[in-house]
């Protein structure tokens, strides 16, 4: 068995690393990882390829609840990562 990945909780999260069957349940647990880490704005990088893992990740921040809106990245990248923003804690 291999020792699970340490991966920085920083906003930034690159999939290219990771199997695709492992995505769905990295990017929920990112997002809420990074929520309760106040970090409210995530760079997600799936890069562009045929567009089956973007549509994955659209796909999951769709329907999770702690995401308030996601765009494609408005620079270089263009549709090889999507910027999501995540509903603010209420305090």
């Amino acid at each position: 068995m291999k020792d699970p990945v340490e991966i920085p909780i920083d906003g930034t999260l690159d999939l290219h690393t990771f199997r695709p069957k492992e995505v769905p349940s990295l990017v929920r647990d990112y997002v809420n990882l990074c929520r309760e880490r106040g970090i409210y704005e995530i760079r997600i990088i799936h890069g562009k390829g045929k567009g089956i893992l973007r549509r994955t990740v659209h796909g999951i921040l769709e329907n999770h609840p702690l995401v308030a809106g996601y765009h494609d990245a408005h620079d270089g990248s263009g549709w090889g990562a999507t910027i999501a923003y995540l509903h603010k804690c209420k305090s």
